[in-house]
């Protein structure tokens, strides 16, 4: 009668990313990249991250670049699922989070001698931010939206319900690199580098107070539609009544065996009282027969064989339902998750530049990291985060080339291309198999110098991601966006300059239609919108 009704959904493994970049791979190292995004041929400070081989055109002595960025996202998703509507009244639901990341430092430090460079840098190369769903996910909803329908069908009219939910993730990969760079001939060098991924997340969230109107009042006087009432604690009390009902019919149906045995089967049950039954029990059985599905008419007409045969028939399907009723409360009981996962991971690193007067190409590989994540569980009844259990979480390959040219000595121009071998890095619940390839970024950027001591810049990156539907959902999802970065730096003495910069991303939105909305086998759709924002200041300084 009661589907065995387990809420899962916690599984709450989305990109918290406050950057750009791929999937798991944060690319804005440094104010530098705000202001102008096609960073992948600077032979700047900022090269440590973006050119490992091009830090060795700086001049001789030590670099360090100090960054923060303020990043800002919203989360939007829009879900159209027909039992909504039983919370509210509307079919169409919205579903918001923010994600602020006030504080997010780097640092890029170079010491450069001749034709050798060593450099280092530490900043946040995944995630990034905190996202705070405090109305819940549609996932988690979905599941519960059913329980007045599915009640119904089973004849206890229900028409609404309502819960409290909230999910909240934090992630954070923090990065710290090391270089050796070298200048082979006048034109051309080459970069080796190893980076430590330190990365920690966090999960938080509940599912509490599910709340439906059945209305049934043979399992309880309060459960007669007209208001709310605690959904397990109604199917506690049906599973209570019904295990009554399977114990009273296997109890009658012995009792009424000697009857039966003595030739009484024949007698109608509403005579009763000639065979040897008292007022009470025929009220009993003709209750029982009647919560067995019999009408008043069939109970009217009934003889007393029939009436054991019925109630014997019965007694395991009352059984049954009362253990449908008890796997739907515990189902139905409030869910909470309080879990920590970290885990390291080593990214090789290596790269080439060529120089040749007014132009410079560069080219970047960072080798696929795997990286496994260790649960360290707390508060955990959904099941799905045991404490010590291992998941993948891997950094993957990537691919950056960059060209830059001094159109003259004041206004440069620069362009790049990145691609994310995403495809090729484990993911939880094996996500990566509906990747098709990976994230394609395109950028374009340029800078002016105004006199001496300004520089103003601006650039653009478009990203492609290649994840498919079944990919998409309001766990972690991938759009297709388009970042516009600003910015300019000054110079306040000759060994010290300031860097400011703002960064816009407008996000394409995703629209996902299915017919086995969230495992519920019905239609549903969601829509996945962000918006993203990003400030940076920063300090470059030669000793």
């Amino acid at each position: 009668m009661i589907k065995n009704f387990i809420i899962g959904g916690f599984l709450f493994l989305t990109s918290v990313s406050a950057f750009a970049g791929g999937l798991l791979t944060n690319t804005n190292q440094s104010v530098h990249f705000l202001r102008n995004p096609a960073r992948d041929a600077s032979t700047e400070i900022d090269a440590v991250y973006t050119n490992p081989a091009g830090v060795v055109y700086l001049s001789d002595g030590f670099h360090i670049s100090l960054n923060n960025q303020s990043a800002f996202q919203t989360r939007t998703i829009t879900s159209t699922f027909v039992p909504f509507a039983g919370f509210g009244g509307n079919a169409t639901k919205e579903y918001n989070a923010k994600t602020t990341a006030p504080v997010i430092p780097s640092i890029q430090a170079v010491y450069k001698k001749d034709r050798y460079a060593i450099s280092a840098g530490l900043g946040v190369v995944g995630g990034g931010g905190k996202a705070t769903f405090n109305s819940g996910l549609p996932s988690l909803e979905a599941p519960v939206s059913m329980i007045p329908g599915m009640l119904t069908t089973n004849k206890i009219t229900t028409s609404s319900y309502s819960l409290d939910q909230y999910m909240e993730g934090k992630q954070y990969t923090f990065g710290v690199q090391l270089n050796g760079s070298f200048r082979f001939t006048e034109h051309l060098s080459g970069a080796v580098g190893v980076r430590l991924n330190m990365v920690s997340n966090a999960y938080q969230g509940y599912l509490r107070n599910i709340m439906i109107n059945p209305n049934q009042p043979a399992f309880g006087a309060t459960y007669n539609g007209s208001a709310l009432v605690s959904a397990p604690t109604f199917f506690t009390a049906a599973a209570t009544t019904l295990n009554g009902w399977a114990s009273g019919a296997s109890s009658y149906v012995a009792g009424l065996q000697p009857i039966v045995a003595g030739g009484g089967g024949a007698v109608l049950l509403s005579n009763g009282t000639s065979a040897g039954l008292n007022a009470t029990q025929i009220a009993q059985i003709q209750g029982l027969l009647g919560a067995a599905g019999l009408t008043p008419a069939q109970i009217g007409a009934i003889n007393i064989q029939t009436a054991q045969a019925t109630l014997s028939a019965a007694s395991p399907v009352f059984t049954g339902k009362a253990a449908a009723m008890n796997a739907s409360a515990a189902g139905t009981a409030d869910r909470e998750l309080n879990t920590q996962q970290t885990g390291m991971g080593i990214t090789p690193v290596v790269s080439l530049n060529y120089n040749a007067d007014r132009l410079n190409v560069a080219v970047k590989y960072e080798m696929k990291s795997s990286i496994t994540l260790t649960n360290n569980t707390t508060v955990d009844n959904t099941g799905m985060y045991a404490d010590g259990a291992k998941t993948p979480n891997d950094i993957p390959a990537y691919l950056a080339a960059g060209a830059e040219y001094k159109i003259t000595d004041n206004w440069k121009i620069s362009g790049g291309y990145h691609h994310f071998f995403d495809s090729d890095a484990k993911m939880a619940n094996d996500k990566q198999q509906y990747i098709n390839g990976g994230v394609n970024e395109y950028l374009l950027g340029s800078e002016y110098k105004i006199g001496k001591k300004i520089l103003i810049s601006a650039g653009g990156q478009i990203s492609r991601t290649a994840v498919t539907d079944d990919f998409q959902s309001d766990l972690s999802f991938s759009l297709h966006s388009m970042s516009f970065g600003f910015g300019g730096a000054v110079d306040i003495t000759e060994n010290l300059r300031l860097n400011l910069a703002c960064m816009l991303t407008g996000y394409s939105d995703w629209t996902k239609e299915t017919s086995n909305y969230n495992a519920t086998n019905q239609t549903g759709k969601d829509v996945y919108a962000r918006t993203s924002k990003a400030f940076g200041i920063g300090i470059d300084y030669k000793f």
